[in-house]
Order: structure tokens, then sequence, then C-alpha cells
């Protein structure tokens, strides 16, 4: 089901700056047996994001119950909550008084092998890189089209992710997903300050290593970084944690850190 400002729809006007510009944010979750996984951190991230856009952002009651309904019939599924700042007229300049759109669309959750959690992935190098824009770096908003190229790069099922580089030639992420590395006994992750998206299940894992006394870092991850860590791992909120097996031309067996990231999301997964 799709809901659009709480009715069923499956349409929005051609003036909604979210379709002209890319003017939103969005956030996407599973839902498991009725239950959005994590719903308050996608809520605060997803109110996070929206006030760094001067965009307002609908109530959680709102949006749990619109969440609930659009997921009903679907079981096991993932909800996909779109924001907007909904129609303006021609031109960038964003209405003073916005009347914000807010799409809750849910669909079914993706079937990946499960080798690709227990023995990892192979990781496409993407060409396409990540330009710098701080206002934006962190946030994830509507205009994702360096991912779109960097996905379109490859098309092999058996290789179901890239790993983007800054213009710097430091690891951000991957296309749909955060990135950890493994150094020593300690976890570390890009420094998301330039460019790249702050996914909801990378707080989790910092805040999980945080209770648990395991050292995570955010710093600057170039590729050699990468190519030389004991262990690559890649999150999000469908997938939970996938090891990463091969990575032009380095290759990797799945190690403790993996496991135990795995088990810190299990654990945490209402």
């Amino acid at each position: 089901m799709i809901l659009v400002n709480g009715a069923a729809a499956d349409s929005v006007p051609v003036t909604d700056r979210g379709l002209a510009y890319g003017d939103g944010v969005f956030r996407t979750l599973p839902v498991k047996q009725g239950n959005p996984q994590c719903w308050q951190w996608h809520y605060r991230k997803l109110a996070h994001d929206c006030a760094a856009l001067a965009l307002p952002c609908a109530g959680e009651e709102v949006l749990a119950a619109e969440l609930a309904r659009a997921s009903r019939q679907q079981g096991d599924c993932v909800v996909k909550i779109i924001v907007t700042r909904g129609s303006g007229e021609r031109g960038y300049a964003p209405p003073a008084s916005p009347r914000p759109t807010r799409i809750v669309m849910a669909s079914a959750l993706p079937r990946y092998p499960e080798e690709f959690a227990r023995s990892g992935i192979k990781l496409h190098l993407c060409r396409t890189r990540l330009a710098a824009q701080p206002r934006l770096a962190g946030i994830k908003h509507l205009n994702r089209l360096e991912n779109v190229l960097a996905r379109a790069e490859w098309n092999d099922a058996g290789m179901p992710e890239g790993l983007m580089l800054d213009e710097g030639e430091n690891a951000i992420g991957g296309t749909m997903t955060n990135l950890f590395i493994v150094e020593g006994e300690a976890l570390v992750t890009p420094d998301l300050s330039r460019c790249g998206v702050a996914g909801v299940t990378r707080e989790r894992v910092l805040a999980a290593a945080a209770r648990q006394g395991v050292a995570c870092g955010i710093e600057n991850l170039t590729l050699e970084r990468v190519l030389a860590a004991r262990e690559v791992l890649l999150v999000n909120s469908v997938i939970g944690a996938w090891p990463v097996k091969e990575l032009a031309g380095r290759n990797w067996r799945p190690g403790r850190h993996a496991a135990r990231v795995q088990q810190w999301l299990d654990e945490q997964g209402d």
C-alpha cells in the first residue's frame, strides 16, 4: 500500500518540489511481524534531517499510524517514508509557508542469499565520485543521483554493492550502505562531514561499540587503508551487516568482528 498525506494514492502533483528538485528526505526500514524495526531511531533521524532542511516533519504518532496501516497487508516488508516540501511555484525559491507531502509505502523485503551475511560479498569499486557538500553531508535527502549513476556501473547479482569514494579518494560508503573497517581490535567508520549518508544502522553500531567497550573511530579512510584492513563490513537497516570478501583484488575471510556486529544488530532489532 502507498499512502500520500494519509490517503491511499499512487501519485503526487507534478509541482511537488520532491519531484522537481529532490527537495526532501526519506527513511527506509524493515517491518517484521507488524513491528517496525528500530522505529524511534528512524523517526529521530527523519526529524533531524527535516530540521536540517528547514522542512516541517509530521509527528511521530502520525507517521507510526500510517506506517502500520501501509504495512498491515504486507506481513514482513520494507517501508519507505518520504517527506518533501510539497508543491511550489516555478523556480528554486522555497515557499514561505510550505505544505509538506508525506509518502509512506510498503514493499516486499528483498531476498538476499544467506551466504552474503555468512561468507561475505564481492564489492565493486565505483568510478563515480561523491562531491563534497558539507551543508547536506550526513542527510538522507532525495537527491541521490550520484548513487544512481554509481549503481549503474555494474550488473552482477553476485556483487550486490559498490564502494563509493569522494573526490579526494577517501572511502565514504556503499551505494546503499555505511562502511566499517577493522584495524587491530578497533572499528573505524568514515568521516561523513563532507558527503555521504549517516545511516541509522551506522549510529546503532557506534552506540553498541561504546556500550561494549570496543574502540570505534570516525576518521578519513583512504582506499589504501580499507584494502589494508583486517575486516571490512557494510551495514544498513535492511541487510543488517555484510562482511566483504573481495574488493579491487584484495580478499578477506569473515572475521569475529563481523559476527559481533551482526549479533549487536540482532539484539537491538526492535
